[in-house]
């Protein structure tokens, strides 16, 4: 609402959604330049190189302290945007048509023709577009003062309804986690993870840095041990696996004693018909994956 109210007082017909961010993140995003007003001057979609070093700014403009102002020397949009209405409708239907992309087509366009003015956001904020960004930010939220917090009685975040039954831990070892609705957790260890809903974790199961994504339906206790006596994997993971920083997609079926750790390192791999790839070093298991008895990755 502070962005809108913004948009509304500057009398702009586009306002910016903008963020500091420091080097090794700026190139990800469209970056800014603004005036002594707020308006954006110029608008650079992911540069590199010298266009990067070219759109280095003062951000302690914007209220940083000259320390996170020297970590942060780039503004960043956001990709959240407000328009006039008919500034909106002219450009969609007159003046870019044929454009598919705000970033990178028509909010630097509109730069040169209209006031577009930034707004800068302080507060808690992370662009999840590759792998590490996605498990670094779902990792933060398992320590014990988060930067972004569900639980705020001012502003609770809710999850969507989904009519599930409490989980049933039995006698787990639990530090640092999250755990979902309507999972079944035996004997196990979960340490600094986030355990989906309907998630199903067997005995001496050992997880750590690791975000499984849950299932999207139960398997019956007649279904699980049908499939067991046939060599099959069920849904979820299986007695005595050990996993470490790894994402594991929705209804993967991961078998027992399977020791997932990465161990030598390896940073970028595809193994699509094993279930799995790597990126930046984090194991991705993937969605309906099954990863058989006494794997090691």
């Amino acid at each position: 609402m502070d962005l809108v109210q913004s948009h509304i007082d500057r009398n702009a017909d586009i306002t910016v959604s903008c963020a500091a961010v420091g080097d090794s993140r700026a190139s990800d995003f469209g970056l800014v330049k603004v005036d002594s007003r707020g308006r954006i001057i110029q608008f650079s979609e992911k540069p590199k190189g010298a266009d990067l070093k070219a759109m280095q700014v003062d951000t302690s403009l914007f209220g940083l302290s000259p320390q996170d102002a020297i970590a942060s020397p780039f503004i960043a949009s956001m990709g959240v945007y407000v328009f006039k209405t008919d500034v909106l409708l002219k450009l969609l239907k007159w003046r870019y048509p044929t454009s598919n992309d705000f970033g990178s087509e028509i909010i630097p366009a509109s730069v040169k023709e209209y006031n577009v003015q930034a707004f800068f956001f302080g507060d808690y904020w992370e662009d999840i577009g590759t792998i590490r960004s996605f498990y670094d930010a779902n990792m933060a939220l398992t320590e014990e003062s988060p930067m972004f917090k569900f639980y705020d009685p001012k502003t609770p975040i809710f999850t969507s309804p989904r009519f599930l039954p409490p989980t049933k831990i039995d006698k787990c070892r639990i530090v640092d986690a999250i755990i979902s609705h309507g999972c079944f957790l035996r004997e196990c260890s979960v340490q600094h993870s986030i355990v989906g809903e309907r998630s199903r974790l067997d005995y001496g199961v050992e997880l750590k840095d690791t975000i499984m994504m849950g299932a999207d339906y139960y398997q019956t206790e007649s279904e699980i041990a049908s499939e067991l006596a046939e060599g099959k994997v069920p849904i979820g993971i299986g007695r005595n696996n050990k996993t470490r920083k790894c994402i594991i997609d929705k209804n993967a079926r991961i078998g027992k004693d399977v020791i997932i750790m990465n161990k030598d390192g390896v940073q970028e791999a595809d193994r699509p018909r094993d279930g799995f790839y790597i990126r930046s070093g984090i194991t991705i298991v993937m969605e309906k994956a099954t990863i058989e008895d006494g794997t090691i990755i």
